[in-house]
C-alpha cells in the first residue's frame, strides 16, 4: 500500500475515539452527523472493506510521535530543540517528570484507540457481505488491532479493551484490563492473521504473514514467554523470505524503502501537508524534520528542528570497527568541518544526530519538507527478529548456540566479517542487550528494552514502581468518572 495510505473522507472513521470524541469541535461533529455511516450504508462491497482497510492503516503515520518517544524517554538520546520550553511534553517525558497532564501522551492514547476502532468497525461488520479475497483483509485488519493494543499496553499497562467500536459513555463502565487480558487479545488477533495471510503481501506495504509472526513473537518476548517467542521466530527466519541487506547505510534511504529486510514498515508520502494543529494528520513521517539538523546548510541533509540528539553514551557504545556507527549517528562537528557546512546549536546540544531518520536533500515534499517527509519507518526489521529470537533463546535457558548463532549474524553485517560472541549465560545476555541497542539505536525501541528485561533505572530521572509506564491522560481518568484507577506513583 506504498503511498496509497491516504485519508479517506469517511467522517465516521474521523474522530479519533470515544475518550476523544469530548474534545472534538462542533464543525466536525455536525460533519459526522451529516455523512453519517451505519451498517446499512457501508460495507456492502469490496471497495468499501477496502476503503475502510485503506482507513485503519491511516493511523499508523501518527505513530512517529510513539517512535520519537521511545527514543527521548531512554538514555539514548535528550530532547533537545529550540529551548527548554521547546515542546515541554516532551522535555517532560526525557527528564522522567511527566505527569498526567501532557498533551503528546494524549495524542498518543487518542491516535492508537482511534486506530484500534477502525479496526473494531471492520471486524464488527465482517460478516456483512462476501467477496474473494476477504479473508486478507480480515487477517490485516486484525493485525491492525493487535499493532495498535500492542503500542497501547506497552505504554500504558493496563487500558479499556473491546472487539467492537467504543461509544461514548463505555468510559464509564468498561474497566481497564489487566494486561494478561490484553495480550491474549493480542496473541489470538495475530494467529489470525498469520492463519489468512501470506508472505507476499497484495499491495507494497501491507501486512503480510511475516509481519504477524514478527508482531506475535515480539509480544511473547515482552511477556517473557520465551519458548513460543522462539518457536514464532524460528518458523519466520526458516521459512520467511527475509534477509539482512548487505549494506547497512541502504536501508534507511528513500529509495531502498520495502527491502528484504522490511518485516513491517510504516508508509509515509509527501501526498498533502499538515499543520502544527494537527502533526498526526500529516501523511509525511514528522519525525524526520523533528530530528533535522537545526538551521543547517550544506550538503546532503535539510534543516529541522534538532529534537532527539544522540548522547555520548550511546556513541560511545560502538565497538571499534562497527560500520553501522557512522549511519546510526552523524558526528555534526566533524561533518560541518569536512563539507564546510554550517548550523546552529540547539538545546541539550550534544553535537550529534540521528542520521537514520534525517531530512535528505531531493526528498520529494509538496508541503513543509518537515511535515510532508516520505521516508518510511521501519517498524520491524529482520535483524530486529534474528535479535529478538537470539534474546529468547538465551533468557529463556533454551539454547546459548542458537543464540549466538541468530546474533551473530547481525554482528557479522554490522563489522563485514566475522566477528562472533561466543559468551553464555547472562554475560551473552548482556552482549544481545548491547546488540540491539546499537542495531536500532534511532528507531524507538530502547526504553521498551531496558523496561521489559527490568533495567529502567539505567536512565537518569527512572522511579521504580512508577516509570515502567506511562500516566493515563488525565482527561480519560476525569471522563471515567471513578471507573479507571491512574497507574501508581503518578
Amino acid at each position: 500500500m506504498k503511498k496509497y495510505i491516504n485519508k479517506i473522507t469517511i467522517s465516521a472513521f474521523a474522530c479519533l475515539f470515544l475518550f476523544a470524541i469530548h474534545s472534538c469541535s462542533d464543525e466536525y461533529l455536525e460533519e459526522v452527523d451529516r455523512y453519517s455511516i451505519d451498517s446499512e450504508s457501508y460495507f456492502n462491497s469490496e471497495d468499501d472493506y477496502y476503503n475502510a482497510l485503506v482507513g485503519a492503516y491511516d493511523l499508523l503515520q501518527s505513530t512517529y510521535l510513539n517512535v520519537i518517544l521511545g527514543e527521548i524517554a531512554s538514555d539514548n538520546t535528550l530532547a533537545g530543540g529550540e529551548s527548554a520550553t521547546d515542546v515541554t511534553s516532551w522535555q517532560q517525558i526525557d527528564e522522567m517528570i511527566h505527569t498526567p497532564v501532557n498533551s503528546e501522551l494524549k495524542n498518543l492514547w487518542d491516535w492508537m484507540y482511534a486506530g484500534v476502532n477502525r479496526a473494531n468497525f471492520i471486524l464488527e461488520f465482517q460478516d456483512k457481505t462476501d467477496f474473494d479475497g476477504k479473508e486478507v483483509i480480515l487477517g490485516e485488519t486484525h493485525f491492525l488491532r493487535a499493532y495498535y493494543y500492542f503500542e497501547l499496553v506497552k505504554w500504558f499497562g493496563p487500558i479499556p479493551l473491546k472487539e467492537t467500536r467504543f461509544e461514548l459513555g463505555d468510559e464509564t463502565v468498561i474497566p481497564r484490563s489487566p494486561v494478561t487480558d490484553v495480550y491474549a487479545l493480542i496473541e489470538a488477533d495475530l494467529t489470525y492473521a498469520i492463519e489468512n495471510l501470506s508472505y507476499t503481501a497484495p499491495q507494497t506495504g501491507r501486512a503480510t504473514k511475516g509481519s504477524a509472526q514478527a508482531l506475535l513473537g515480539k509480544a511473547y518476548l515482552y511477556q517473557e514467554k520465551f519458548t513460543e517467542a522462539a518457536e514464532v521466530f524460528d518458523d519466520l527466519i526458516a521459512n520467511g523470505p527475509y534477509q539482512l541487506v548487505e549494506d547497512y547505510d541502504a536501508i534507511f534511504e528513500n529509495d531502498t524503502e520495502n527491502n528484504i529486510e522490511s518485516v513491517f514498515e510504516v508508509q509515509y508520502s509527501d501526498a498533502e501537508g499538515a499543520g502544527f494543529e494537527c502533526l498526526e494528520c500529516s501523511e509525511g513521517n514528522v519525525a524526520v524534520g523533528f530530528n533535522g539538523i537545526r538551521n543547517y546548510s550544506g550538503p546532503v541533509f535539510e534543516s529541522g528542528f534538532s529534537f532527539n540528539v544522540p548522547t555520548q553514551e550511546v556513541v560511545d557504545e560502538f565497538e571499534d570497527g562497527d560500520l553501522r556507527k557512522d549511519v546510526a549517528i552523524l558526528d555534526i562537528v566533524a561533518w560541518a568541518a569536512t563539507y564546510d557546512a554550517t548550523y546552529t546549536e540547539g538545546y541539550n546540544h550534544t553535537g550529534y544526530y540521528n542520521r537514520k531518520y534525517l531530512p535528505r536533500e531531493g526528498d520529494l515534499n509538496t508541503g513543509d519538507q518537515n511535515l510532508t517527509n516520505p521516508n518510511n519507518y521501519r517498524a520491524i526489521r529482520f535483524a530486529d527478529v534474528l535479535l529478538m529470537a537470539a534474546e529468547a533463546y538465551n533468557r529463556g535457558g533454551i539454547s546459548d548456540s542458537q543464540a549466538q548463532v541468530y546474533l551473530n549474524r547481525v554482528r557479522e553485517r554490522a563489522f563485514g566479517e566475522a566477528n562472533d560472541v561466543t559468551s553464555t549465560g547472562t554475560t551473552l545476555t548482556a552482549a544481545i542487550a548491547h546488540e540491539r541497542r546499537v542495531e536500532l539505536v534511532g528507531e524507538g525501541h530502547r526504553f521498551f528494552d531496558l523496561v521489559r528485561t527490568g533495567r529502567g533505572a539505567e536512565i537518569d530521572g527512572f522511579t521504580a514502581g512508577k516509570n515502567e509506564v506511562f500516566p493515563i491522560p488525565i482527561e480519560e481518568i476525569q471522563f471515567s468518572n471513578g471507573n479507571w484507577e491512574q497507574n501508581a506513583n503518578y
